[in-house]
């Protein structure tokens, strides 16, 4: 058979198959927590359209997995985690990604223990930490896919506030204070493959921590621990905070994507970034406010962005060091009272930043170049936590 004719029979076969064709399209959703009310709202940033209203047994804390494919409600008073389907799914194919589209709703399995407090997810699996006891619970998101979990138990010596960080097969989990149940733990634990105590690192006040690639942070009273995990034994630094710092801790890290830094809160009106690599491991930001929220924007690792108690958002330069951008967007928010008072929180969406403004029962879409308002979406109730979920790629 000729050129031509194979050709010819091509097309016809085409035609008889239907049309195979593909959009390139740019899609994120926001999961928003309500500040008083059991809901998770799943919410079209570019529309505004509500996808979903999900109801939870208590108030949430959001977190979304690695994968994207997840949203995890803790619900700390009501003695659970819930997961949520985001309905979004990115599917890399090297030369182009395929992202596919679904509505969320909510998991049938739950993990459930007493006051889930920290959640953590690393190196695919997840590690939710029960105050009320003092275990951790060690899953996969798979699992919670699948409807049925099979929770691998750590015990601790009694309850406190505490964590676990999965380390390939091995964990990391807080020791707590021996004598004051409600003081925080002293330091971590590495633990084997089968519980087993490997070694322990003394970390007093321990409170905070982040991943950067590989690189795990954990704040301590005088410092951070840092542990390596791309050995098969894993490597731990600690660097003590310098004398050119003022006096003060971090206490709540975050860490970068496609950058390897990290940073904390350090004293109320203050940032502190964390790069292991320099000379000079601690950088001071001062802050011309009381801040309430601050995040690394996940594409261009060198944005952070913080909220403050004047209502303001601010852009800082992560390379320089400085802020570089602000701007006025809500009304003010002021950090006296109690620490789980309503206020905003920040969530980037591609391009966009969202931030929550749960007294006006609105999400702010601001520009992350100029910071300006470019628009808002009407929620219920008092919108509180968010979390994004999204990409580019193509829709068949």
């Amino acid at each position: 058979m000729g050129l031509r004719r194979l050709l010819a029979w091509a097309g016809l076969w085409g035609l008889m198959a239907g049309p195979v064709w593909a959009a390139e399209m740019d899609h994120w959703r926001v999961f928003v927590a309500d500040h008083s009310q059991a809901t998770v709202r799943a919410i079209e940033v570019k529309s505004g359209k509500i996808l979903a209203t999900i109801s939870t047994l208590g108030p949430a804390t959001l977190h979304k997995s690695a994968s994207g494919k997840t949203v995890f409600a803790v619900q700390s008073d009501a003695d659970r985690v819930s997961a949520i389907t985001s309905g979004v799914a990115l599917d890399d194919h090297g030369d182009h990604g395929d992202l596919k589209l679904s509505q969320p709703y909510l998991l049938n399995a739950t993990a459930k223990g007493a006051h889930p407090v920290h959640f953590v997810e690393h190196d695919g699996r997840i590690a939710i930490f029960h105050d009320g006891d003092g275990t951790a619970q060690l899953v996969s998101e798979g699992q919670f896919a699948k409807g049925k979990l099979a929770p691998q138990v750590i015990k601790t010596a009694s309850p406190h506030h505490g964590v676990a960080v999965p380390l390939g097969g091995k964990t990391l989990v807080s020791i707590p204070h021996p004598h004051d149940p409600d003081a925080l733990p002293i330091g971590m634990r590495l633990l084997g493959e089968k519980g087993e105590a490997l070694a322990d690192h003394a970390c007093p006040d321990l409170h905070g921590e982040a991943s950067s690639g590989r690189l795990v942070a954990i704040a301590c009273a005088k410092g951070l621990i840092f542990v390596d995990a791309q050995k098969k034994e894993p490597r731990i630094t600690v660097i003590p905070y310098p004398a050119t710092l003022p006096d003060g801790k971090a206490t709540t890290l975050r860490g970068a994507k496609s950058l390897r830094y990290f940073i904390g809160n350090y004293g109320p009106d203050a940032i502190v970034l964390i790069d292991v690599s320099a000379k000079d491991a601690f950088r001071l930001v001062k802050l011309p406010a009381r801040r309430v929220d601050f995040i690394i924007d996940p594409e261009h690792s060198e944005r952070i962005y913080v909220f403050t108690e004047d209502g303001s958002l601010h852009r800082i330069d992560a390379i320089k060091g400085e802020i570089v951008k602000s701007a006025k967007l809500t009304q003010a928010y002021s950090m006296d009272g109690h620490w789980r008072d309503p206020r905003p929180r920040l969530a980037v969406a591609g391009e966009e930043i969202v931030v929550s403004d749960p007294l006006a029962g609105l999400l702010r879409i601001a520009n992350p170049e100029t910071l300006e308002e470019a628009r808002v979406i009407d929620v219920e109730g008092m919108p509180y936590g968010i979390v994004a979920i999204g990409g580019a790629g193509e829709v068949h």
